[in-house]
């Protein structure tokens, strides 16, 4: 490991830069006029503070914090990797809980975790792209949370109108302060517990197909160019039904 590397894996530096995230993040949701899109069904869930799946990519995850309900926990799931661990103490900041996902353990502590938090009537938030993509592409691991749990999935996107696109494998959306910013909120996609495999593979490319379509829609209002989905990876390849 180089000295770059040792240097931002020190406790104190992700600190530190977790910190000036979170003071920056804070600037841009106070300073961003937020026109937030949100249907009856899924405003009647959380007035009934029941439970739900909010999915959103991974590269979009920053926007998210200006549409979820004050005074209501939120659970999202970060990866253990350095990368992870940095966001996941940015966003505790901004009084965001994370849940670890272990890739090591195949993600079923993490899962397990869910549903717990699930059953107790709280909300989880899942990158159903991540953590390594590919961008724009959903795993099977949001839908399977669904089914198993009953809660029903929450596709969100957003756009702003003064941003930077990282070039990260997931375009990641840097938005900055004094702007004008669109959360776009779906309607909600139920997974029965009796679905088959042709069934979760339906439902699975219908949370990629409206969250796609949904973020081109919000780069569209501001004359933005949309961020295109990354190559789908073949059935059998590596990563392919990860959560």
């Amino acid at each position: 490991m180089n000295l770059h590397k040792r240097i931002l894996k020190a406790r104190p530096v992700q600190l530190f830069l977790a910190w000036v995230a979170s003071l920056f993040i804070r600037l841009v949701l106070s300073t961003v006029r937020w026109d937030i899109a949100m249907p009856a069904a899924v405003q009647d869930l959380v007035d009934k503070h029941r439970p739900l799946i909010a999915c959103f990519w991974h590269g979009r995850l920053m926007l998210i914090r200006a549409c979820l309900p004050r005074g209501r926990t939120v659970h999202v799931l970060i990866s253990e990797h350095r990368d992870g661990l940095l966001i996941s103490r940015a966003v505790e900041n901004l009084d965001i809980h994370t849940v670890a996902s272990a890739r090591r353990r195949g993600g079923q502590s993490a899962l397990r975790t869910m549903l717990r938090l699930l059953a107790d009537g709280e909300m989880v938030g899942i990158t159903p792209d991540g953590p390594r993509g590919p961008r724009m592409r959903a795993k099977a691991g949001a839908v399977k949370t669904a089914q198993l749990s009953g809660a029903p999935l929450i596709p969100i996107s957003g756009s702003v109108k003064r941003r930077k696109l990282l070039g990260t494998w997931d375009r990641f959306c840097l938005a900055l302060p004094f702007s004008r910013g669109v959360i776009l909120i779906g309607e909600p996609i139920a997974v029965p517990a009796d679905a088959s495999e042709a069934e979760l593979e339906r439902l699975r490319r219908l949370l990629e197909d409206r969250l796609n379509a949904m973020t081109a829609d919000a780069d569209r209002r501001f004359g933005q160019s949309p961020v295109e989905p990354a190559a789908a990876r073949t059935k059998g390849a590596p990563g392919h039904a990860r959560a």
